[in-house]
């Protein structure tokens, strides 16, 4: 295999991209945006093994379908649902029972040992920006039954053969470490062996190394097409030209699609059934009068907190609505209001960078990546809430199955025609 062109500019595209160059394949990326600019610009970053875990989960049911069509949710469902969505809803439900929970969990166990060394790779490689250290990582509770949900979940993943390095700490303890916690949050466990990025930073590094390399990134395009023609892939783009947006073809031997919650629209003739959902999320930039030097997480408000410089990025909620859906503003207020008990010195209405992002979910938690009917037509999606923790195993993976490397041992549960 000569030729790949790789649909999504994201972290999951681009070390597709980046992995097959390592292999000697000459590399296209498309992107209907810019680069980065989707799922994986405005996340929280984290390349957290001890935190990657199935989304669905049984805690789902505690909400009650009251809550979850109420806008002030953790995790939202209009009430004007499409069949489409009633679908995912109905497979997301069955595999957030206790049973298929901790079967999820033996395939997490196992994604886990393999994602963090996929970032060494890169760096390794001359990809310039590097994962930072969170030395420790933290989260923070209000009390401690809220604390035990999240070691019960440490316990599964060392059930299952996983390792977690962490040690429970008091409120105390937490501000000692991070001053801007406020005196609500009681109980913390700060975990160590965790990373995160600057995902707009790290995401336009590893561009810049794939076209360092002699790679081509074509942005503001849409890929409206792809066949296989039994020689090779035609893949059909819509761009705005001089005279006007006119459609045009390229070429190669296969195809990687990595375009996210859109990707559906071009794989379903390949024999990829399973509904990718848009799970958007919210997230914005706060200065605190002490910026934390942590990432910080809230398991039971949903919030997640990385450093970013002089600010702190503050991110969550769940929101099951179309990708291209107007933002919501009331998500943002649930987001700050379900922050600001927790932090102190915190103007939350001088906020910066509101975003929402879709993230690709798919019903049973677990991402579609490898061969579909075609073996010139891949996939990589369906990565939910772990694009960035596991965007460059994927990308490995994938890399490997195109070009007669080992076959991986996940592609069986990431199979995109299960």
């Amino acid at each position: 295999m000569r030729s790949v062109i790789v649909v999504g500019a994201g972290i999951v595209g681009l070390s597709t991209a980046w992995f097959l160059q390592e292999r000697g394949v000459e590399v296209t990326v498309i992107d209907r945006g810019e680069v980065g600019l989707g799922a994986s610009w405005g996340n929280a970053g984290w390349i957290a093994p001890a935190l990657t875990l199935p989304l669905p989960e049984p805690a789902i049911f505690r909400y009650g379908v009251k809550a979850v069509v109420s806008p002030s949710s953790p995790v939202y469902v209009p009430l004007a649902a499409d069949a489409k969505l009633l679908r995912f809803l109905a497979g997301f439900a069955w595999h957030s029972t206790p049973r298929k929970w901790r079967a999820n969990m033996e395939t997490f166990a196992e994604i886990n040992k393999w994602s963090v060394d996929s970032f060494d790779v890169l760096a390794d490689g001359g990809v310039e920006d590097r994962t930072i250290t969170a030395d420790p990582f933290l989260t923070g509770f209000t009390s401690e039954r809220d604390r035990q949900g999240l070691r019960h979940e440490f316990a599964e993943i060392e059930k299952r053969g996983g390792e977690v390095d962490y040690e429970l700490i008091s409120g105390e303890e937490l501000r000692a470490l991070e001053p801007a916690i406020s005196a609500e949050v009681t109980h913390g466990i700060r975990i160590a062996g965790q990373r995160y990025i600057n995902p707009p930073l790290f995401v336009r590094s590893l561009a810049d190394a794939v076209e360092a390399r002699g790679g081509t990134i074509i942005t503001s395009t849409t890929v409206t097409d792809v066949t296989d023609t039994g020689s090779h892939v035609s893949v059909e783009v819509d761009q705005p030209q001089a005279g006007g947006a006119s459609p045009w073809e390229l070429q190669a031997d296969a195809v990687v699609i990595a375009s996210g919650t859109w990707f559906g629209a071009l794989t379903g003739r390949y024999g990829v059934r399973q509904v990718v959902q848009a799970g958007r999320g919210y997230s914005f930039s706060v200065r605190p009068d002490a910026v934390p030097e942590h990432p910080i997480y809230f398991p039971a408000q949903r919030v997640a907190c990385t450093p970013l410089g002089d600010r702190l990025r503050v991110g969550g909620m769940m929101e099951f609505r179309p990708a291209d859906a107007a933002p919501d503003p009331r998500r943002i207020t649930t987001l700050v209001e379900a922050a600001r008990p927790l932090f102190e010195g915190v103007d939350w209405d001088a906020r910066e960078d509101e975003w929402v992002g879709s993230r690709p979910c798919t019903a049973d938690g677990l991402p579609l990546v490898g061969e579909t009917r075609s073996a010139r037509v891949h996939v990589a999606g369906g990565h939910g809430m772990w694009g960035v923790t596991l965007g460059p195993l994927t990308g490995r993976i994938v890399a490997d199955a195109m070009t007669g490397g080992p076959r991986h041992p996940l592609l069986d549960a990431f199979d995109p025609l299960r």
